[in-house]
């Protein structure tokens, strides 16, 4: 670490403020110039909107499922036969 005297402090510079006024007048004109609004959706922001369309229709069945399941009818011999005949085809 090095310290140094008082004499290496320079001396202050004159400062332009025209220089300054005429920046913030460019960059107001600039905001000015560029007042429109714009919105960009992403796909899947669009997507998951389309998706509260249907949302009635699955809610409707997962409710008929639950019920099922609640009463044991859900479970039955067909479904799980064809459960497994799906997942011995996906895997052969």
């Amino acid at each position: 670490m090095q310290i140094r005297g008082t004499s290496n402090i320079q001396s202050t510079n004159q400062v332009n403020f025209s220089n300054k006024v005429q920046t913030v007048q460019n960059q107001s004109v600039a905001t000015q110039l560029d007042t429109a609004d714009h919105v960009d959706i992403s796909s899947e922001a669009q997507m998951l909107s389309s998706m509260n369309d249907i949302s009635d229709i699955r809610a409707e069945r997962v409710a008929e499922i639950r019920e099922q399941i609640a009463t044991g009818q859900y479970e039955t011999a067909d479904k799980l036969d064809s459960a497994m005949d799906r997942l011995l085809d996906e895997i052969a």
